[in-house]
């Protein structure tokens, strides 16, 4: 019961996340905004790792944590942020969600995976959720293009997951993060310089409680709390509370920021969650 407990606490942590991003965009460019949280991550974590003791991964391993830094967190959360200046909160979380989603087409195309009828139902579904989501945003104007920076997010999250997957099991948790988060911060500096040319100013009360709030709680704590509850908690029900979160997310942003959601946005929603829900059913049965 306790680690369902945390596996919750996960879940609200995970979701508050899109919504505490609403503090620093537009405030703060958001790609420098990202570098920055990422840097105070990583300065953090090498403080951890200097108190617990450093075990560097092998000469494999560590390209791929470098793939991960560059894909599964930068890039992914670049897209997420950029995206949040004309999506709701909400929306970017069930638009990020759908990186399992690419996983699997990746398993298939790359890794010759097998998949189950059941399986290319949930895809199908999942896809079905977002054209309806998609169309009924390009019927809105310009926020398509908000659709798809989040989309790239979570095709490039999806892409670090299936490079850094074979060594998951041989690279201590806090080493991966920290090595990860530092690759992170160089790759959003890098990024920043090219497409930003408004360079963070002093931030507001909300911004800085917002900055605060991605580093401490989210960035140090949300990922140690994850690896609490992976431990604690069954695969298959680890997987489902993180379904969760784009819900969750929408009610953040509705309860907290007054967003509004369409009716398209809603459906879409709903049908992508049903579709991820199947995949996972399929995937851990």
């Amino acid at each position: 019961m306790a680690g369902f407990g945390l596996g919750l606490l996960f879940v609200a942590i995970w979701a508050s996340a899109f919504t505490a991003i609403k503090g620093l965009v537009p405030e703060w460019p958001p790609v420098w905004a990202l570098a920055v949280r990422f840097i105070l991550v990583g300065l953090i974590l090498a403080a951890v790792l200097a108190w617990r003791g450093v075990k560097w991964p092998g000469r494999g391993d560590g390209w791929r944590l470098a793939a991960m830094g560059v894909f599964g967190s930068a890039l992914y959360l670049a897209g997420a942020w950029l995206a949040s200046l004309t999506l709701p909160s909400g929306l970017v979380a069930l638009l990020s969600a759908t990186a399992p989603l690419f996983v699997a087409m990746g398993e298939v195309a790359f890794l010759g995976r097998r998949v189950a009828p059941l399986a290319w139902a949930g895809l199908g579904l999942g896809w079905l959720g977002v054209a309806v989501l998609g169309a009924g945003r390009g019927a809105a104007g310009f926020e398509i293009w908000g659709v798809l920076l989040a989309l790239g997010g979570a095709l490039s999250q999806a892409a670090g997951i299936l490079i850094f997957a074979p060594a998951r099991n041989r690279v201590d948790a806090w080493t991966a993060n920290a090595i990860q988060a530092a690759v992170a911060a160089l790759t959003l500096v890098l990024l920043a310089a090219l497409v930003e040319h408004r360079l963070p100013g002093p931030p507001s009360l909300t911004a800085a409680l917002s900055l605060a709030y991605g580093v401490v709680v989210v960035g140090i704590g949300g990922y140690a709390l994850y690896f609490t509850m992976l431990k604690r908690l069954p695969p298959a029900t680890a997987a489902a509370l993180q379904l969760l979160a784009p819900p969750l997310a929408a009610i953040f942003g509705w309860a907290l920021l007054h967003e509004t959601l369409g009716w398209t946005d809603l459906a879409g929603g709903a049908v992508t969650l049903a579709g991820l829900a199947l995949l996972f059913r399929t995937r851990t049965s």
